[in-house]
């Protein structure tokens, strides 16, 4: 795999929009007494990220595989307890939509991404004794 900074990767960069997005959310009155919702959240929005970042840094597709499976993990995490926030009534409709529509799109970068690392294994050699 031809490594370039992760910094770089548009999933990586969707995956911050994401945390954007997230703490914009969480700013509603509604959460102000939601200490365990708003931690655990955070905590999965910026596990994408950082899942992405690295396992670029291991500079084997096996391994980013890997860590992108668990930011990929982390994308349903933050899209179930949107569907909480929305079922319990906190924060705002349209911007919890939002947020689980950019990580359904997040998601779905990312399998693509497994795809193409997957297709580009390194294969290895064998030994002729």
């Amino acid at each position: 795999m031809m490594t370039k900074n992760f910094e770089n990767f548009p999933v990586y960069i969707k995956s911050l929009d994401l945390i954007e997005k997230l703490y914009q959310f969480l700013q509603n009155e509604s959460f102000e007494k939601e200490f365990e919702f708003n931690n655990q959240i955070k905590i999965a929005g910026f596990s994408i990220s950082n899942n992405i970042a690295e396992g670029s840094e291991y500079n084997n597709n096996r391994q980013f595989i890997k860590y992108l499976k668990i930011a990929k993990g982390s994308c349903a995490e933050v899209r179930s307890m949107m569907i909480v926030s929305k079922r319990l009534k906190l924060g705002d409709k349209n911007s919890a939509d939002e947020v689980i529509n950019l990580s359904r799109e997040i998601s779905s970068n990312i399998s693509n991404f497994i795809k193409y690392l997957s297709e580009n294994i390194e294969k290895p050699q064998s030994l002729n004794l």
